[in-house]
């Protein structure tokens, strides 16, 4: 048991309430100890005395508490916790030796499902799927280090209008082949603007569902090879790897087949078949278009029933963007009369838009920023910080570099919010940073080098009374439980920026290679740091160089 499960458990008995009734939070001030309870505040009216006194006569009551050296009744009522120097000190140990530090098993036995960035063949990688990407991948790693069983997927839309606006961009000779972002780009003007090209390219639609034209077939396996590797490169710089593809062309079919065979939960509306969402409480929604085609609506049905016959799964987690919230509950609410059991286990997690300190930026190509182009552009800011470092290769230091500034933007406030992008912030060394983080981790990995150096082993001490640093060391493992169990991200980064902050203080007041014989236990205590930093960084999918 948990010092924290096992103070619950004392003030529950003390206070004669469950141990689910009982608040134990960590003080935002660390001079008001590692715990704290206001439990006799939020039971003091019910029992009929003064918060303070209730809170005296609960601490009377708690006898010896293992690994805790005091406890003090504060304000109004307030009952907080300081630990002893020997249960800190475990904390220090298990840092500097355990490689899953900060792990736990809340999720052992879950397998969960994690579909996430969802990038469109023969269309830009945008800011969206970077903050798909970001967020995701972060959801995914911090339910892995709680225990889960953790599949990632990626679901694409490799059928449909856009597809088509391409093809028929490259087909008619508009655009040459092989530039795919442009050719969407042309033939999307063209589908607005043209009633002429609107209706070819509503044809070629048709043909790449149907493959019933060679040419037409031979533009499209292209385009779709040609983007999926590219997107692979830059899954690549940013470090995920996915278990599962899905596309839409193997959704589609299958949506419609649920579609028609559900007549009671959808109805034809002037030549289309529709689900009329006001029953819920929500909007009606197009699931099948007046030619018969289906919309991103059914495709996601049958995305969902592809997905529980492709891996088992307790949860199936989907991150996208704020503004299709409203759609997936749609979605969601017909799906439940589809496909119940499947429904029961999917949630949506959504994110904000990115804006830009600078106001509207564009890529070096003069176009509107996208995803890929701001990730490159990061990369070749960072490569001048990079060539001036200790790192062995610099180029490989500058895209962790660019990694780190574009993740820790995005994942350093709650997932739904917007967030604003400030180039010159996102890649500093100091503080608010993915940058300054990996900063702060370089430093510990060049005191440990120098301390091999010098011969000095890192040996944990008991006695030695613990600094602020070691008290928020301590809190790693539950500031991973407590983001993990809110799919939230940014409760974690703002964890790490904290003690990061807390480390370089520590660092600037105390010599840890002083000659003493407090060194070994510095050197540990350097070690632990340096291993919360790596795998707090892994958890939010940011590298961790050695070497900066």
């Amino acid at each position: 048991m948990t010092i924290a499960n096992t103070l619950k458990q004392k003030i529950a008995d003390a206070a004669s309430i469950s141990v689910e009734e009982v608040s134990l939070e960590h003080p935002a001030d660390l001079k008001n100890g590692d715990y704290s309870s206001g439990v006799a505040l939020q039971y003091a009216k019910q029992v009929g005395v003064a918060p303070r006194a209730l809170a005296e006569k609960i601490v009377a009551a708690l006898g010896t508490i293992a690994g805790v050296a005091r406890v003090e009744v504060a304000g109004a009522g307030f009952i907080n916790f300081y630990l002893a120097p020997a249960a800190l000190a475990e904390a220090v140990e298990t840092a500097h030796t355990e490689d899953m530090w900060g792990s736990n098993v809340t999720l052992a036995g879950k397998k969960i499902l994690v579909e996430y960035t969802d990038p469109n063949p023969f269309k830009e990688f945008h800011i969206g799927h970077l903050m798909s990407n970001a967020i995701g991948e972060s959801i995914a790693r911090l339910l892995q280090f709680s225990g889960a069983e953790v599949k990632r997927a990626n679901y694409q839309g490799d059928v449909g209008p856009h597809v088509a606006k391409a093809v028929w961009a490259v087909k008619t000779g508009k655009v040459a082949g092989g530039s795919w972002g442009d050719a969407y780009i042309v033939g999307n003007k063209a589908y607005e603007t043209d009633e002429v090209a609107k209706k070819e390219i509503d044809e070629v639609n048709a043909q790449v569902y149907s493959r019933s034209d060679s040419l037409i077939n031979s533009i499209y396996d292209t385009g779709r090879e040609a983007s999926l590797k590219h997107f692979e490169d830059l899954y690549e710089i940013l470090g995920t790897k996915f278990d599962h593809y899905f596309f839409e062309s193997e959704t589609a079919q299958r949506g419609l087949k649920l579609v028609r065979a559900h007549p009671e939960v959808f109805e034809e509306s002037d030549g289309a078949v529709v689900y009329k969402g006001e029953q819920d409480g929500l909007h009606t929604r197009v699931f099948v278009t007046s030619k018969g085609l289906p919309t991103y609506e059914t495709k996601d049905l049958g995305l969902a029933e592809l997905k529980a016959e492709t891996c088992e799964f307790d949860t199936s987690i989907t991150v996208t963007a704020h503004e299709q919230s409203d759609y997936f509950k749609v979605v969601l609410a017909a799906m439940k009369k589809v496909l119940p059991e499947v429904a029961s286990k999917v949630q949506h997690i959504s994110h904000g838009m990115m804006r830009f300190a600078e106001g509207k930026m564009s890529s070096r190509t003069g176009n509107v920023i996208t995803g890929e182009s701001l990730l490159l552009d990061l990369i070749d800011a960072a490569k001048i910080r990079a060539a001036e470092s200790r790192a062995d290769d610099a180029d490989a230091l500058a895209q962790q570099i660019a990694v780190a500034a574009i993740k820790y933007q995005i994942l350093k406030q709650a997932s739904g919010k917007d967030i604003i992008f400030d180039r010159e912030r996102a890649l500093s060394l100091e503080g608010d940073s993915g940058p300054y983080l990996q900063y702060a981790h370089a430093r510990a990995c060049a005191i440990g080098e120098k301390a091999k150096e010098q011969g000095v082993v890192a040996a944990t001490d008991a006695s030695v009374e613990p600094s602020d640093l070691v008290r928020f060391l301590h809190r790693f493992p539950e500031a991973v439980e407590y983001a993990a169990a809110h799919r939230e991200p940014h409760l974690l980064t703002n964890y790490l920026l904290e003690f990061a902050a807390l480390f370089n203080s520590w660092y600037a007041q105390v010599q840890v290679l002083d000659g003493s014989t407090s060194s070994p236990h510095k050197v540990a205590l350097v070690d632990a740091v340096r291993r919360t930093l790596k795998n707090g960084l892994w958890i939010l999918g940011i590298p961790a160089p050695e070497r900066m």
